[in-house]
């Protein structure tokens, strides 16, 4: 029975309760058992871009699955496969046109550091073994890619079992690591880059990776104009790869293609997943520059082992080419450039309520982080960190709408903060009822803890 723990096989997040049976979806909608309505204003944890229920979807699958569905890598290649490859390289920037599919996030930047040690070792340069990433970030749960993730919370249980890759501050400049301000700061949280390139030595690292906006660990934190130039400049002096996660930021999340494109910087490899497929499939992948192709190629063997037993199947490539089609045809990422100003103005009346602090984002990938103090940005204490953007997600459940709350966003272990980013096809008066039951949400929460906050 729905709700009855002890009846359920199931592993939930919460293993003390069940969450409510969903039945089904329809556009931004989720209907549970009970016939209750959510809006579903993160697109699931950022990956159901093109909302639910899709039939064109369903069609695909209903003949992928007469035609085959799955062969190995290794034995086939498959017109599905071949013609998503090149639907991902047409998407994105020039000089990266080499693809690989996996099934999940996590594979997708453990398959990039894979891909980044062996085009050094082609080349002889067997010690360049270290990721440099960024504190407050999230790479994926699995041990390798959870190393390269600097979210403190997720870390913590696994912290002697991790690989030991150097970190350098997040571009928050809400919370500025250089206790300074931009533009005064010069950038020099980028700079850290370079200062952390040369204590380690270059010699032992293959690549940085970044999310262009700075999702699940930070709330949405979009760094300044010239951060990725920079960023990109000192990987090339020193001859060490730029990997972009755009897991979360890619497939017109921000507006563009790719995140990355808003800084006009070109990566050397790209990690997708999420709304490459939009919930309708596992699918991941990397897309790989011109560069990392050719070394890879030309090498001793010329043969890319790494891989999974899903990577690459028919039916993968074929949601995903029905996914792109979709977006395309119903022209999605234009709704997302002409509605993502009006949804910042919508969020941006929530400043109205004494305990939010910050509001920040891209095109449909919003941040909110909430604070003890507006004007001096304190947090909620250690005791309270996380409590409340978790109530408040629960009671924008309770009314109606999904949220992804989420904790640590100021150091690690302080700060409340909830992501908001609902699917693409989202119109103006679904934004106005989404926004208007956080605010009514809010308010339930500040009246009841008014000993907290």
């Amino acid at each position: 029975m729905v709700g009855n723990i002890e009846n359920s096989h199931f592993l939930h997040y919460n293993l003390r309760s069940v969450a409510p049976m969903v039945e089904r979806g329809e556009g931004i909608y989720l209907y549970d058992s009970s016939g209750k309505r959510y809006i579903d204003g993160t697109s699931g944890p950022v990956v159901c871009n093109i909302g639910h229920g899709v039939k064109e979807i369903g069609e695909t699958y209903a003949a992928q699955a007469e035609k085959v569905a799955y062969v190995f890598r290794s034995h086939f290649t498959s017109e599905p496969s071949e013609k998503l490859a090149t639907m991902i390289a047409d998407m994105a920037p020039n000089g990266l046109d080499g693809v690989f599919f996996v099934s999940s996030g996590s594979e997708g930047t453990e398959m990039a550091a894979k891909i980044a040690q062996q085009y050094y070792l082609e080349q002889d340069k067997v010690r360049k073994e270290l990721i440099v990433s960024r504190w407050l970030s999230y790479h994926g749960i699995t041990m390798g890619a959870l190393s390269m993730s600097g979210h403190v919370q997720r870390r913590k249980n696994y912290a002697n079992s991790l690989l030991p890759y150097p970190k350098i501050p997040i571009p928050n400049c809400y919370r500025c690591p250089e206790n300074s301000h931009h533009p005064d700061c010069n950038l020099a949280c980028a700079h850290r880059l370079k200062e952390t390139i040369q204590m380690v030595g270059e010699e032992y690292i293959s690549a940085f990776i970044a999310e262009p906006v700075v999702g699940a660990a930070a709330g949405a934190v979009v760094p300044p104009p010239e951060y990725y130039k920079i960023i990109r400049d000192i990987c090339d002096e020193f001859d060490i790869l730029f990997i972009v996660d755009e897991v979360m930021t890619g497939f017109g999340r921000t507006g563009l293609n790719f995140g990355i494109e808003h800084w006009d910087v070109t990566p050397d490899m790209i990690v997708f997943a999420k709304g490459a497929s939009a919930g309708y499939y596992p699918l991941a992948g990397v897309i790989i520059s011109e560069k990392i192709f050719d070394v890879l190629k030309n090498g001793k063997k010329g043969i890319f082992a790494p891989g999974h037993t899903y990577s690459g199947t028919p039916m993968a490539g074929a949601v995903g080419c029905s996914v792109i089609e979709y977006m395309q045809k119903h022209r999605l990422i234009e709704n997302v450039q002409n509605l993502s100003g009006y949804l910042e103005d919508q969020l941006k009346t929530l400043y109205s309520h004494k305990i939010v602090g910050d509001i920040r984002g891209k095109g449909f990938l919003w941040g909110i982080e909430f604070v003890k103090d507006q004007k001096t940005k304190e947090p909620f204490s250690e005791k309270q960190g996380g409590i409340v953007a978790d109530l408040i997600s629960k009671t924008a459940f309770k009314n109606g709408l999904i949220l992804y709350p989420g904790s640590g966003c100021v150091d690690g272990t302080l700060g409340d903060h909830t992501l908001v980013a609902p699917p693409f096809i989202i119109e103006k008066q679904e934004i106005d009822e989404m926004v208007s039951i956080i605010d009514r949400s809010i308010s339930e929460v500040e009246k009841g803890r008014q000993e907290d906050i």
